[in-house]
């Protein structure tokens, strides 16, 4: 059995009783003898200033902060056996998930609100894929494999590493790591939807998984007989439920040049012939400029856009620039039309992002009525002492 380097270290006393209630999220500020760290996977014991045991957690480094903790008990071994125990908590969380014959792509293992931050565990129809969130976290692969391994029956298990310097996805030549292989795609189901996935073809499968909920939404409640349009649209999986809802037509943009077939792909497995959309590979600022002249207007919006992006014109950051890109998706909404205005930003909250939509109408002299709000589901579990694990914010707004 693998044993791992443990260090004690001091933390400074405004943390001490942050971490004793649970808060999970080590911080560089929290440790007064942060220069005894040399390497990312150490086991970190914290003390306060008397001595006196605080938690233990592990050195990792990702955009969120400097490690996570694992446990409030002392004597607690992190080893094969305590990952095992964290995963088989975590599946029977999920029990109802595994049995529905209707959805059989879903997350297993949400990171910190499953008990180990750093890591995220998805289904994928007998598939298992890891994501390693930082160095430190993937120094426990053997033993999270193996408690994976010991508690799951399983086709396959792949891996994402998405620990470079920026937190991005570490391009392998094959993320494949045990088991049989997939096919490039495999069908799976969400709601008796299918969607072609690829276990294996870069940083993203095909569709995110966050948004289960608000695709069901749309596809029941605000799509018949409706024109939509779907911006930032990735592989169009919030157009294919508005098709299958029965939209009139939807129109899928996005400036990624794979948009348009992995459109056509999602739109096909669901017997959607794709000429009968619009699938526009097309910078969305753009589009909204095209729209406008056009005098374009849609009865459903959908605004899914990443928390930053760059294209050769235009930079994106959510914090500062959802309200503009609000206020252009307004302008060619139909009267009574719904937006559905999402978010997976973790550097504001749903009351802030609110106030973002209330400043967007205010400020073109507009009217709304909230109809409903989503965050993450429930297979995205949360720790209630780290707010910021419940990134995802979703409003559907009906312009009045």
């Amino acid at each position: 059995m693998k044993t791992y380097t443990e260090i004690d270290l001091i933390i400074k006393p405004e943390f001490v009783q942050k971490y004793r209630d649970g808060y999970p999220l080590i911080s560089k500020d929290s440790i007064s003898d942060l220069n005894r760290i040399k390497e990312e996977g150490v086991i970190l014991n914290f003390l306060d200033t008397k001595g006196r045991f605080v938690a233990k957690g592990y050195h990792g480094i990702q955009n969120k902060g400097f490690g996570w903790i694992l446990s409030s008990d002392k004597n607690e071994q992190i080893d094969k056996n305590y990952f095992a125990k964290k995963i088989k908590i975590a599946l029977t969380c999920r029990d109802d998930f595994f049995s529905s014959k209707h959805t059989t792509a879903f997350r297993v293992f949400n990171g910190e609100g499953d008990g180990v931050g750093g890591i995220s565990i998805d289904y994928f129809d007998g598939y298992y894929m890891l994501t390693w969130y930082s160095k430190g976290i993937y120094e426990f692969k053997d033993d999270i494999l193996e408690a994976l391994k010991q508690q799951v029956k399983y086709k396959g298990i792949y891996e994402k590493k998405r620990f470079d310097t920026k937190g991005m996805y570490l391009d392998n030549e094959n993320d494949f790591v045990c088991g049989e292989r997939a096919d490039a795609p495999i069908v799976v189901k969400e709601n008796s939807v299918n969607f072609a996935i690829y276990l294996d073809d870069g940083a993203m499968v095909g569709v995110f998984l966050d948004q289960r909920d608000v695709r069901k939404a749309i596809r029941d409640k605000y799509s018949k007989d409706k024109t939509m349009l779907n911006t930032f649209s990735y592989t169009g999986a919030f157009s294919v439920f508005a098709s299958l809802g029965g939209a009139t037509k939807t129109t899928s943009v996005d400036l990624a040049k794979r948009s348009r077939p992995k459109t056509n792909e999602q739109f096909s497995i669901n017997k959607i012939d794709p000429k009968t959309q619009d699938i526009i590979v097309e910078d969305v600022f753009n589009y909204f400029k095209y729209a406008v002249r056009k005098k374009l207007k849609f009865e459903l919006v959908v605004l899914d856009p990443p928390s930053f992006a760059r294209s050769k014109k235009h930079t994106f950051s959510a914090s500062k620039d959802y309200v503009k890109l609000l206020k252009e998706a307004i302008e060619i909404t139909s009267k009574y039309g719904v937006i559905v205005a999402s978010t997976n930003s973790a550097n504001f909250s749903m009351k802030t992002f609110r106030a973002y939509i209330e400043k967007a109408f205010k400020e073109l002299n507009g009217k709304f009525e909230v109809k409903e709000s989503h965050t993450l589901p429930k297979d995205f579990r949360i720790n209630p002492k780290f707010k910021e694990g419940n990134y995802l914010k979703v409003v559907f707004i009906k312009k009045l």
